[in-house]
């Protein structure tokens, strides 16, 4: 496998060829050679047989999202394109693994790296010129690749936010046009439009938008609810142009979009945009409450999080990391032992416990969260997969210790840190932990969040608020350079609820490492180590050689002194009670 890898970096193809077919012979399902051995045919247009080595690959290993993409470019050479999208998903929602993120493989379209290219030779504003024409439009919406990322994920990066955000004006033109003019406009544009608002509702609308743009979108959007009302033929093009400017779920009449025909993608896009929040809004009432909300910050968080539940993860998260297995370890903690019970608190819209239900089917799940539209997602998401081993809750991690009941295993990432005041949480949290139980912590660190406090100094001094309008404002201050471009690399800058989470919260509180080993001493914990990338973990032990160092607080707190950004995320960690010394 050596020499056929190097022979086609090489580009010595037909050697690559003689090479894998003599693999092949002696061990007829090496997943690894029937794909490379597919893609040579692939390279050289051979795409039927590539097809079917690339099947035979999947069959050894479907969790393999190379295999996925590789099988799905072929079907879409051949204009096979509903097979493709289906490889095309498979892949993403494998993670697509890797080094490359979806987004390199979205640059991939030749005419998506050209119209990116015009906007970075442009100021990148907005209402600058377009960057591309019909033609440019017609060959983006043949990009199936394309149009799965955008029903499936938020994709990230400036340059290809402004690329999407000048693609929606541009369509958003093209179905003025066409429902006032009838002019006629290919499936697969629309296709496109559709897809694309998935994208808008997925990242909550956080694209800016001109003056004229909302204007246009106010006028389909009132042609939309006539037609509705009328009983008229609702034409998919109106609809996705609609949609990717206002949730189709905030009209009026969004149930009546449910029973019409429509073409699949479209039927998508009434799914994700009407049916699953109608659901979810009939859900809410049905959430049971462990504890009172009555505290001001308390009150405050929970409106924050009801407005704009966090995160709108769209892929299982199980699948990604069974896929990553391969590749590494996972980190401490995250599996559940057969049949403990653990406790969830703060799990916002359900991804933790759904993945942690996963690979511990055994266990018994209570997730808590302030906010019952996080919940009701996270429930709808449960039901979905078929899980039946998370108990959703809704509480006050101040008050959870009326609940009664205590935990083999207690997981905390993320919420403490909003709390009025966290040390009394996690207190509280502590008082639920079983004798030998472990609590997973996740905490902001003071020394890797300066951009974020840049932000917030930058918020409080232009009077932004926690609105969509101001969230579109801020943004556009920071991609436009007149504030720090650290937050440009992080993925919550890319979503409303994301960024409100990361820059607008309520309450935010920062720690340092001394003042986590403070607590942990005060209250006999055992600190058993970060969870961290594993190159990171690399560059400390070749600093700090001792066997114990990566369960050393004052190591890593100079480390951290060393690299600010190590933390850039959170700290987190497990610890334990201390086990009682014999007299």
């Amino acid at each position: 496998m050596a020499q056929a890898n190097e022979a086609y970096r090489e580009r010595r193809f037909a050697q690559a060829e003689i090479i894998c077919k003599q693999i092949l012979a002696r061990a007829a399902t090496h997943a690894t050679c029937l794909n490379l051995l597919g893609v040579v045919y692939q390279t050289s247009g051979r795409h039927r047989p590539a097809i079917k080595l690339f099947a035979k690959a999947i069959a050894v290993d479907d969790l393999d999202a190379g295999f996925h993409y590789n099988i799905a470019c072929s079907y879409q050479a051949l204009g096979e394109h509903a097979p493709a999208a289906v490889h095309f998903k498979n892949a993403i929602t494998l993670g697509m693994g890797g080094k490359k993120h979806i987004e390199e493989f979205v640059m991939e379209n030749v005419v998506v790296r050209q119209c990116v290219a015009r906007i970075a030779d442009q100021d990148p504003v907005v209402g600058g010129a377009m960057p591309f024409g019909a033609g440019d439009i017609a060959a983006v919406a043949t990009d199936m690749f394309l149009r799965c990322a955008l029903q499936l994920t938020t994709l990230h990066g400036v340059m290809l936010e402004l690329f999407l955000t000048k693609l929606r004006a541009a369509l958003l033109r093209l179905a003025g046009t066409n429902a006032f003019n009838a002019v006629q406009v290919d499936d697969s544009v629309t296709d496109l439009l559709s897809a694309l608002a998935q994208q808008c509702f997925i990242n909550e609308y956080v694209f800016a938008q001109t003056d004229a743009e909302t204007e246009q979108a106010n006028r389909l959007r009132g042609l939309l609810t006539e037609k509705l009302s009328r009983g008229d033929v609702v034409s998919p093009l109106l609809l996705a142009a609609v949609a990717a400017y206002f949730p189709l779920h905030s009209l009026a009449s969004a149930k009546s979009l449910l029973p019409l025909p429509w073409p699949e993608c479209a039927g998508d896009l009434v799914r994700m945009q009407v049916r699953e929040p109608l659901e979810e809004a009939e859900d809410r009432a049905a959430i049971p409450a462990l504890t009172p909300i009555d505290d001001d910050v308390s009150v405050a968080v929970m409106r924050q999080y009801d407005e704009n539940p966090y995160p709108r993860w769209t892929i299982n998260p199980f699948i990604v990391r069974a896929a990553d297995r391969k590749r590494q370890p996972r980190p401490v903690g995250d599996d559940a032992a057969v049949g403990e019970d653990v406790l969830i608190a703060g799990c916002g819209t359900g991804q933790h416990p759904f993945s942690n239900a996963q690979y511990s089917p055994q266990s018994r799940i209570l997730a808590v969260d302030i906010s019952r539209a996080s919940l009701a997602y996270a429930r709808r998401k449960t039901r979905e997969a078929g899980l039946h081993n998370i108990e959703y809750a809704q509480a006050d991690i101040l008050k959870l210790g009326t609940i009664g009941r205590t935990f083999d295993r207690i997981e905390a990432v993320g919420v403490l840190h909003h709390l009025a005041d966290p040390s009394a949480g996690w207190r509280v949290l502590l008082s639920l932990l079983a004798p030998h139980g472990t609590m997973r912590v996740g905490l902001y660190s003071a020394t890797a969040r300066h951009a974020v406090v840049e932000a917030r100094a930058l918020i409080a001094e232009r009077g932004y608020r926690a609105t969509t309008e101001d969230i579109r404002a801020l943004r556009q201050t920071i991609i436009r350079g007149q504030s720090t471009n650290t937050l440009l690399k992080i993925a919550d800058f890319y979503s409303t609820s994301g960024c409100r989470d990361l820059l607008f919260n309520i309450m935010e509180h920062r720690f340092t490492i001394p003042e986590i080993a403070a607590f942990l001493n005060q209250h006999g914990l055992s600190f058993h180590g970060f969870e961290l990338d594993p190159a990171i973990v690399e560059r400390f032990q070749q600093r700090y050689p001792d066997g114990n160092a990566l369960t050393n607080l004052d190591y890593w707190h100079e480390f951290e002194t060393a690299n600010p950004d190590t933390f850039w995320h959170m700290y987190l960690f497990t610890v334990s009670r201390n086990e009682p010394t014999s007299a």
